[in-house]
């Protein structure tokens, strides 16, 4: 698998680039976001870590500039920045993972498996024919291919992990899905993220599908988890959504 680090900091870069190296795979480094943004447009890879904070541009607008190009290569980002809101503007801007610094070496091998895996999981759907690109239910309707949903004629973009969540959302309409049943089903059993990632998730595709003059989608079921759906199919417990 082709990887590509960004980072500023030249001890860690090295460090990481012979760690993650030594699991066969080919690890290319840039130590700014000009040189990391070249890179990433003129080579095939499977995977992006990037530091939050670098110079000339950040990780952020980085990323930000891959995924309004149409890349889809998978981002881990590695950030000192740990509160709900950074990690919001991170997941906004297309991020796919975090690992805060300082951070195991085997936590962030653990991560780059997790994301691979995701990444050939994606090339082969993309290379298979799917019958199934558009998810329904009585409030909304998502196009996958495009990653666009659509609410009383109004169009959404969504990043792609915003997709990857609704169309679970919708796969299981109705029903109330536990923290570990969306951490395995968008990064799989074995690595789930930071435990705020997924409340950043859930805040920002909130925002996105519900105006203030709509109803609420994304229910908040206290003690077990989230249920997608209207009022009017509610199911029996207490919910707030929030």
């Amino acid at each position: 698998m082709n990887i590509l680090i960004v980072d500023d900091e030249v001890a860690l870069l090295e460090a990481l680039q012979q760690t993650i190296a030594s699991e066969g795979h080919q690890v290319d480094i840039a130590n700014n976001g000009g040189e990391g943004h070249d890179l990433a447009v003129s080579r095939h890879y499977d995977l992006l870590i990037l530091d939050w904070m670098l110079p000339g541009c950040s990780g952020l607008e980085l990323c930000k500039r891959l995924r309004n190009q149409g890349d889809r290569t998978p981002v881990l980002f590695l950030t000192a920045k740990d509160t709900l809101d950074d990690r919001v503007m991170g997941l906004d801007a297309g991020a796919d993972d975090y690992i805060v610094k300082p951070f195991e070496l085997r936590e962030l091998l653990a991560r780059v498996r997790a994301l691979l895996r995701r990444s050939q999981s994606i090339a082969a759907s993309l290379s298979s024919v799917d019958a199934s690109r558009t998810a329904f239910s009585p409030d909304i309707e998502l196009d996958r291919s495009s990653r666009l949903a659509y609410r009383n004629n109004r169009a959404i973009e969504l990043s792609e992990k915003e997709t990857d969540l609704l169309v679970y959302f919708l796969e299981n309409y109705g029903q109330v899905l536990s923290h570990q049943q969306i951490y395995a089903a968008l990064w799989g059993e074995d690595n789930s993220p930071h435990s705020n990632v997924l409340a950043a998730l859930i805040r920002l595709l909130r925002r996105k599908i519900t105006l203030k003059s709509e109803d609420q989608l994304i229910h908040t079921v206290y003690g077990k988890g989230y249920r997608f759906g209207s009022k009017r199919d509610r199911s029996s417990g207490q919910e707030q959504a929030h």
